[in-house]
């Protein structure tokens, strides 16, 4: 239990700045969407390149993080030098990577469709390329449990970016318009959804000087040996990342490619900006990832460890299915967050939900081949998902539009999830509680039908007063069965007092 408390204290606290950090990023959806209208294109100009800086993201980092942490905890290695050796890699990776960029700049700029904004390709090179050097940094941090400056860090970054992007995308305009002459000077109305790449260049460069402790007060070092051992294990976790991050982008990367229409880049905006609303999954994933990492390593150990992940998934499990009828049942009041024409894209964000609770029980399950360093399981897993998803992709876009992608995903991750399941209780046998997790499932599942139910037949007042019944009654299941109310902190006792 005192496992389980110190997973919660630090998921509680990487969530904070997870959670509210994106959702103060939501902020950027109703901006963009209201400045950028469906017709022009512009948020899915920024999904698209958005998707590229992710998928490059993995590429730069090439698995060194996990790699970072499987080998700041073996025994025998000096935690300095895996963390130089690292720093050097990644940075020498990064450096390279936004020379080629620059010296191949046109012919990229018009492979990917923006030759006539070639600024666009290359501001996310070197954006990305800072972005990957500074993951080791925060993972330093994360390996340090210095959970708190890396809250503060991520939240300055996104603090920096909505203040620039409303000067840039609200107040400038304004101004503008009153004095074109002297404001014409910092703002340009032509750049439009490029000043949202040139901000993000800015704030994540500006983020590098608060890691003036973690790159010094050290020798750098680059070990040769070192690397090739580290580089052995993370080739398997680059090509699993690079599976991994393509069953999150590979869709509105393809998306101007493979659709029919004209109007490629105003669908994918109706199908970015709605995605949005269901990335509170990705939120509850991210702040369960950074907490979970270091703490699998670090308890591989201990001789209930295997207790230990087999409760850390059933509560995972209990939270996001909560996330996901919360989302779900309020939808026609989180719809808001986005401009009414993006509105018909809504019907993605049950399916994209599914499919990133999946994408994070898969998450959850990648640890047995980790532990055992047999990543190269990881990169078959998330390989075949990756064909799914892309083959669906390519096969039902041109039909049927957007909603191909979500299923796409649906089934990528599904894939992805099950074969690492039922391979893992083959090599590292872990004892899921499976009848309590697939009861929470099927509960999820009807309270999901009724809720449809109800918004088919009932205005929207009713639907919500009755989604709020159903959301309370799934959280009395909680509290019945896996969260007595007498083992809450501080308002316990009164509880156990009252027995």
């Amino acid at each position: 239990m005192a496992n389980m408390k110190s997973l919660a204290k630090e998921t509680a606290i990487y969530g904070l700045s997870s959670i509210v950090g994106r959702f103060l990023n939501y902020l950027l959806v109703p901006l963009y969407t209201a400045k950028l209208s469906v017709a022009s294109g512009g948020y899915g100009v920024i999904t698209n390149i958005y998707a590229y800086t992710a998928l490059i993201l993995v590429l730069l980092t090439f698995g060194m993080e996990t790699t970072f942490f499987r080998f700041a905890n073996h025994e025998g290695e000096n935690v300095q030098r895996v963390y130089s050796t690292t720093l050097f890699a990644v940075g020498t990776v990064s450096m390279a990577f936004v020379g080629l960029v620059f010296v191949f700049l046109t012919p990229l700029s018009t492979l990917m469709g923006y030759a006539d904004h070639p600024s666009y390709i290359w501001v996310m090179a070197l954006t990305v390329a800072i972005d990957a050097f500074q993951c080791i940094p925060f993972a330093y941090l994360r390996y340090q449990k210095k959970a708190i400056k890396f809250a503060a860090l991520k939240m300055l970054f996104i603090l920096m970016n909505i203040l620039f992007n409303i000067i840039y995308f609200l107040v400038l305009p304004a101004c503008y318009a009153h004095a074109p002459e002297l404001v014409g000077k910092i703002y340009d109305p032509t750049v439009g959804a490029g000043y949202a790449f040139y901000i993000n260049l800015g704030c994540t460069a500006m983020i590098t000087l608060f890691f003036y402790r973690e790159l010094t007060g050290f020798r750098w070092t680059f070990d040769p040996q070192l690397m090739r051992r580290m580089f052995s294990y993370a080739w398997p976790i680059l090509v699993l990342g690079i599976a991994g991050i393509l069953n999150q982008t590979a869709d509105k990367i393809l998306f101007p490619y493979i659709y029919r229409g004209t109007d490629a880049h105003a669908q994918l905006a109706v199908y970015g900006a709605a995605s949005k609303i269901a990335m509170i999954m990705a939120m509850i994933t991210q702040a369960f990832r950074y907490a979970y990492e270091p703490f699998v390593f670090g308890k591989a150990k201990e001789k209930d460890s295997r207790d230990t992940y087999a409760k850390a998934m059933k509560y995972f499990i209990i939270f996001t299915l909560l996330a996901f009828l919360m989302v779900v049942g309020y939808l026609d009041i989180l719809k808001y967050i986005i401009e009414q024409g993006y509105w018909s894209g809504l019907r993605v964000v049950p399916i994209v939900m599914a499919a990133e609770i999946m994408m994070g029980i898969y998450f959850n399950l990648s640890f047995w081949y980790k532990l055992i360093d047999k990543t190269i399981w990881g990169a078959w897993f998330s390989g075949i998902g990756c064909v799914v998803l892309i083959t669906m992709n390519i096969v039902l876009v041109p039909s049927y539009g957007y909603m191909a992608c979500a299923w796409a995903g649906f089934a990528g991750y599904g894939t992805a999830m099950l074969l690492s399941y039922l391979v893992g209780q083959k090599y590292y046998p872990i004892r899921y509680p499976m009848k309590e997790i697939l009861q929470y499932v099927l509960l999820a599942v009807v309270s999901f039908v009724l809720m449809q139910l109800l918004k088919q037949a009932c205005p929207i007042p009713v639907v919500l007063a009755g989604n709020t019944l159903i959301i309370a009654a799934f959280i009395c299941w909680i509290v019945k069965n896996d969260f007595p109310l007498s083992s809450l902190p501080v308002i316990g006792k009164r509880f156990r007092n009252n027995k």
